[in-house]
This record gives structure tokens, sequence and C-alpha cells, in this order.
């Protein structure tokens, strides 16, 4: 705590209010009973968007042990230096609203938007990019926007991969949806899990559906998988490819095939490592796992060979229930039944035989 405080430098008077507090372990709280004032005040004071009154700096003053002319002062160099700044930072801070609201450094390097040295069309091109008039408006979905936020992803990267992915399906002519057709379509789907090279075949059989299947990679800090939303009447499956194994996109796809099939509305942006503990992600997860393994034929496999897989075992029965072994195997490594590093043999790539539909 100072008895005596001299600013060095032109510097907001919230912060040395945050920091007057947090030297008393003070929380701003507390400040607000001692100076009976409402706690929005201190905050806002803090925050920069309230200026502090000579009334104010007496009672701060009282408060603090300084003078009130310490905080009077304070308060108005700084205005005098937001007004002297005012002109020169209109461009900075115009970028930096363009770089909260996109990540704009990404977008350039994937050619989602042109590069530019100008602010003028950098800005427009970031509003078409997203859909919006105006770097002030929020993005607007094609429905509702949720995301599993348990590893704290960008929200900004968020919604550019979705406005990507909006843009290429709204692109693409298809078929008329109907449910009942993808119900009916199930075993068809599944029956390219046998083998890799088969995956080839998914794109124009949900063509056929009436389902966008749309795979752009993952932007950074946005840990997705997958995703599903509506576009009209008509699903879009998005697919990142974030881990390249053919256990993680076969459930992935199953997974939002499974919101689809359970009539789940809105739009869903998934992260297999964790996903969201509500009823909708797990009766999507327990879809997925029932389609690509049946649970009684897992259960007798389990029973059967009493807890050791040998590499031929995975191999026999994704043989007999015409499945990948890599699926098989992805699911003993999740139930934590075969140890994460062996067998890795059977978890390949993908990537390779869905070249062409991938986002460039």
């Amino acid at each position: 705590m100072t008895n005596n405080l001299k600013p060095a430098r032109v510097v907001a008077p919230g912060r040395i209010l945050s920091r007057e507090l947090d030297a008393r372990g003070w929380t701003q709280k507390d400040l607000a009973k001692i100076i009976k004032r409402p706690p929005q005040t201190i905050n806002e004071i803090i925050q920069g968007t309230k200026q502090i009154t000579p009334e104010t700096a007496i009672e701060l003053s009282q408060a603090l042990g300084t003078s009130p002319t310490f905080w009077t002062n304070l308060e108005a160099n700084y205005r005098l230096f937001l007004a002297n700044k005012q002109k020169d930072d209109s461009d900075i801070e115009r970028r930096s609203r363009l770089y909260t609201v996109a990540p704009v450094a990404e977008l350039i390097k994937r050619q989602w938007i042109k590069p530019t040295e100008f602010l003028d069309e950098l800005e427009k091109n970031i509003c078409d990019f997203l859909g919006i008039n105006s770097p002030l408006e929020s993005p607007k979905l094609a429905v509702n926007f949720r995301h599993n936020d348990q590893l704290d992803p960008e929200k900004s990267s968020l919604i550019s991969w979705m406005k990507r992915v909006e843009y290429l399906a709204k692109k693409r002519k298809i078929e008329k949806f109907k449910l009942e057709q993808l119900k009916t379509a199930i075993p068809n789907i599944l029956a390219y899990s046998e083998k890799e090279e088969q995956i080839i075949n998914l794109p124009k059989l949900f063509k056929d559906l009436g389902i966008h299947f749309i795979m752009v990679p993952h932007l950074n800090k946005t840990y997705l998988d997958g995703a599903m939303f509506y576009l009209e009447k008509n699903p879009v499956i998005a697919l990142t490819l974030r881990y390249n194994r053919i256990d993680y996109f076969w459930f992935t796809l199953m997974h939002e095939i499974g919101h689809i099939f359970a009539g789940h509305q809105g739009l869903y942006l998934d992260n297999m490592d964790q996903l969201e503990d509500n009823e909708q992600e797990s009766e999507a997860n327990q879809l997925a796992r029932d389609w690509l393994i049946h649970p009684d034929a897992l259960e007798g496999f389990i029973q059967q060979k009493k807890g050791k897989f040998s590499s031929q075992d995975i191999s026999d029965f994704a043989n007999i229930h015409k499945r990948h072994p890599g699926i098989i195997l992805g699911r003993l490594h999740y139930d934590k039944l075969v140890p994460y590093q062996n067998l890795r043999k059977y978890l390949v790539r993908v990537n390779s035989y869905l070249t062409e539909y991938v986002d460039r």
C-alpha cells in the first residue's frame, strides 16, 4: 500500500485504483461499502467508463490515504491524453475491433479474405465474409450459436469457421432432405466403414440424401472435430479432420448423424475429447457407439477375451462385423481396455481419400 502515489506516466485512473485495491486485499465491493457508493460506480471507474468527480476524489483520498488532487489530476491528465490521441487512435481502434471479431491473419492465410494495406478495404472484406454491415454487429448464423466451451475456444474463430462452412454449403445444389430416408440409409452409410478407401463414396451418398457434407480444417483455438446445423431445411455436417484417424472420423461422423437422426435442432459444434454433458450430446454419443459396434457384440467380445486383445483378435472381430479394425481399436482405447500406445497400426489416416472434398 502506498500513501503518496506519484504516477510516472499517463495511466488510466482505474488501473491505479485497481492496483491499490489489490495491494490492500480489497474487492470492489469492499471499497463501495467504505465510501458508500454502488459497486457499479467503482467498477465503471476501474473500467474507465466513468470519470472521477471532485466528490469521488475526496472520498477516495479518505479511503486510501491520498490527496484529492492526486485523483483529480490523474483523471484530468488521462482525459487530456485521450483527447490528444483520439484522432491518431481512430485507425488503431478500428483495426483492434476487426482483429477482435475475426482471426484476421488466419483468414488471410487461408485466402478466405483478400489481403490489403487499406483499412477501409480490410474492414469491408471482413464484414462481407461475416455477413455483417459493420464490425459493431454480431454475425448472424444459420441457426442459434452454441458451442463447447470446456477448452475455452476462441469464439471469433468458431464463428469464422462456421461462416466458411455456411458459405461453402450455400454454393452447393442438393436434394430435398427427408429424415425417414436418412434413417433407412444408416446401414448403407455404415457399409463404407469396413475399409478406409470406401470413405470416398460418402460425399455422393450424403448429397443424394439431401445432407451437405463439408470438410473445413479447424481454425486455431477452436478445438473442433465436427459440427451439425441446418441451412434452410437441409442438415449440414461439417468435419475438421483435426485428428486424421479412421476411428475419430467415423465416430465424429456418426455423432453428427446422431443429432439429425434424433431430431436435435440448433447448432452443435463438437469436440470429441470433451463433449458437453447434456442429454442431446449423450444421445448422439450413444447412437454413434451403438451404430459402429453393436453393444451386445462388443460385450460378448470383451467377455470372451477377458481383457486380452491381440492384433488378430481385433482383426477377426472387425471382419465379422464388417468394420475397419481401427474403429474397434479406437473404442477399446476409449474404454481403456487396450493401452493407448498399443496396435496403433490400425489407426490409419483418412485425409488422402477426401482430398478433393477438403476446403483448401
